[in-house]
């Protein structure tokens, strides 16, 4: 790609987009296109067809997409599969019709079988059932992929896929109905070092910042202290203890978005679709997994999130609450072999997490 090119990054404002448009701009590409929900919904086909044919993209990054933690995949199933499908299917036909040179279409590493051995290995794709809570959400993701490949297969395009393992970062979603396992954490243990320090303030800002459940920074303490209640923070004697989701010890492999990002663009410069299937047979699990190759249980996690934000309280752990996958470690050799590895360690992205959460 050279620095003029003309590059459109679906779902921009992100997680994953606002990052790799940081990434572009620190790599010297000057002509990002990128369009809020408001100005172009990318479920519906007309509007994307229009965009399409208007702007000429060169290249697209698809980093658009609904996503959430275990609640919202489990609760909102429908709206996961339909929304994500579309958006999908919108993008990459679109790309087709207007001959983009390059696709990078992303997932997540929720694509594999709950059962799959570990780590994770891109040919493990499609060998067993998937985790239910979020299976709707994996499913659409698989069929992108396929997507990708069909449409390299049959019209010659180079659309590639990548799959990142869980992603923190800038940008991130602290909705606490909607949020990741680490951003939830992240919020409610901050939460409870302001409550027992009694910093009220800071507890309003927090909630004038992004209300719980229609709860903001103008309600009474008591009101507050009743969310909290329902969110499983609480307080006696002084003590607070904020509860956990699950048994704890489910494992994560967590990456910072930034390095993501680095990934994708070294992705889009060296990962060709023809290049990598040259020869075989069949074209199958082309994607590239993007991650770290550790990770960490849920209680290891959260004793980190505890020394970095301070907090003195307990943990209580809720066993009638849903785990999710007890282990999903993505293989990452074929993206090292390449040449590329993830450069910040976990200690190190919790406290820019923080800080950047904080400010």
């Amino acid at each position: 790609m050279n620095k003029q090119a003309k590059i459109y990054v679906a779902g921009h404002r992100g997680l994953v987009g606002s990052a790799i448009v940081r990434e572009l701009t620190k790599k010297g590409y000057t002509n990002i296109v990128s369009r809020t929900h408001r100005e172009l919904d990318l479920t519906n086909s007309q509007e994307v067809a229009t965009f399409f044919k208007k702007e000429q993209p060169e290249y697209v990054v698809l980093a658009a997409a609904k996503v959430g933690g275990i609640a919202a995949n489990n609760t909102y199933r429908a709206d996961f599969i339909y929304d994500n499908l579309m958006i999908q299917n919108n993008v990459i036909h679109q790309s087709y019709l207007n001959r983009v040179k390059k696709l990078l279409f992303l997932g997540s590493t929720c694509i594999y079988p709950k059962n799959a051995p570990q780590p994770l290995r891109e040919d493990y794709l499609l060998t067993d059932v998937l985790e239910y809570t979020n299976e709707p959400y994996a499913i659409a993701k698989i069929a992108g992929i396929k997507m990708c490949e069909s449409y390299n297969l049959q019209y010659g395009t180079n659309y590639i896929s990548a799959m990142p393992t869980n992603l923190y970062g800038p940008n991130d979603n602290f909705d606490l109905e909607k949020a990741h396992v680490l951003p939830a954490l992240l919020r409610k243990i901050h939460l409870g070092k302001c409550w027992e320090q009694n910093d009220w303030n800071a507890i309003k800002n927090d909630l004038n910042r992004l209300p719980i459940v229609g709860v903001d920074g103008n309600a009474s303490e008591e009101e507050i202290i009743e969310i909290f209640k329902d969110l499983g923070l609480t307080k006696q004697n002084e003590e607070v203890r904020v509860e956990i989701w699950g048994t704890g010890t489910p494992m994560r492999e967590l990456l910072w978005v930034e390095d993501m990002a680095e990934a994708c663009l070294f992705l889009m410069e060296n990962y060709n679709f023809n290049e990598h299937t040259k020869g075989l047979v069949e074209a199958r699990n082309t994607h590239i997994n993007i991650g770290t190759g550790c990770d960490i249980t849920i209680a290891g996690l959260a004793d980190l999130l505890k020394e970095t934000i301070g907090f003195k309280g307990d943990f209580v752990f809720n066993p009638q609450k849903p785990d999710g996958t007890m282990k999903k470690l993505t293989d990452v050799t074929k993206i090292n072999d390449m040449g590329w590895k993830a450069r910040i360690e976990l200690i190190q992205g919790l406290k820019k997490m923080y800080h950047w959460y904080t400010n």
